[in-house]
């Protein structure tokens, strides 16, 4: 696992940033009257379950979303959210999978001018793991010790610092009482196992992983968040409205698709991350991580403005934004 698993998915992740300018310039040379191909983002992760079925369906000549779009589809591959969104930002991408954190701060930092939340996908799924032998039992018990989120500003690591600043811990970003270090998912495994992280906030098949192979246990869950959900960029949302409402309505299609046959998606999953971290993923592995996740295809407003909430505790968040324009529907 620690071979093969983490270490791996680093040559993957290089792979896939080299990949992007290459899809790029692709798009940008395409011929004359030639279809443009709808660009679509997602992450490593079983909680990205709707986009690794889909992409493998691509991969293989399957194409789901081709098949009711009637347009290409090429997928770009992300280790966390900022990342996605800095591509919506860029115009790399024209949809994404992400966490609700990354879209909201998106959202703000664009002033509601850049991305839209088109639906829900996926509650659940991530969880705070520590030790096993560990002593901490609650937030304060992190004081003097050091914990991994993804990458700064990402659902998990807003939640982290939200719930590490509701037990009393005073933090900045580049110190205070409790060291959170951003460290990419398939780093952390190593760094969990070293005994270097007392605790890991990060989401699944990461969260199984830790558990299974390196002596982890869950602390925290929050089996009712939401923890992903599909983005669009607002100016393609305007220009492109019939297509996106046609992506949105076979995202619906899908997830239900998922819903009816767990065991035949659980494999798609499994092959396809199998592929994007060029190794062998364990079908225990993603039927662990499955037990943690709920599909769904909306997206709540008020569970949004929780996150709000905890950007705020966490000091990521100086206002509270005007959330009236963030979810809009096709």
């Amino acid at each position: 696992m620690q071979r093969t698993f983490a270490g791996r998915f680093r040559i993957a992740r290089i792979l896939s940033l080299v990949g992007l300018s290459i899809f790029g310039l692709g798009a940008s040379l395409a011929p004359s009257g030639a279809v443009e191909p709808l660009r679509v983002g997602h992450f490593p992760n079983v909680t990205h379950v709707q986009a690794l079925v889909a992409h493998h369906f691509s991969r293989t000549g399957k194409g789901w979303f081709e098949e009711r779009l009637g347009v290409p589809v090429e997928w770009f591959v992300y280790n966390a959210g900022p990342s996605a969104m800095e591509a919506i930002f860029a115009r790399s991408i024209d949809l994404t999978y992400v966490g609700p954190s990354p879209a909201l701060n998106a959202y703000v930092k664009s002033e509601g001018t850049e991305a839209r939340i088109v639906a829900g996908a996926v509650n659940g799924g991530s969880a705070l793991v520590v030790h096993r032998d560990s002593n901490i039992h609650a937030a304060a018990d992190f004081r003097g010790r050091v914990l991994a989120t993804p990458q700064l500003g990402n659902t998990q690591d807003v939640a982290a610092r939200a719930w590490l600043a509701a037990g009393g811990l005073k933090f900045t970003l580049g110190g205070g009482e409790v060291r959170i270090l951003p460290t990419a998912n398939p780093d952390q495994l190593q760094l969990f196992v070293q005994k270097k992280l007392d605790g890991v906030w990060t989401v699944e098949p990461w969260v199984s992983g830790l558990e299974a192979e390196a002596g982890g246990k869950a602390l925290v869950e929050e089996p009712n968040a939401p923890t992903t959900v599909l983005v669009v960029r607002a100016a393609f949302l305007k220009d492109r409205r019939e297509l996106v409402r046609k992506f949105v309505n076979a995202h619906a299609e899908l997830t239900d698709w998922i819903v009816k046959n767990p065991t035949q998606a659980q494999e798609i999953v499994r092959k396809e991350l199998s592929e994007e971290v060029r190794a062998q993923i364990s079908p225990l592995l993603v039927a662990s991580a499955w037990r943690r996740m709920t599909l769904t295809v909306h997206a709540d407003l008020g569970e949004l403005k929780s996150f709000v909430a905890n950007a705020q505790k966490a000091g990521l968040m100086k206002t509270v934004p005007d959330l009236g324009r963030l979810i809009e529907a096709p």
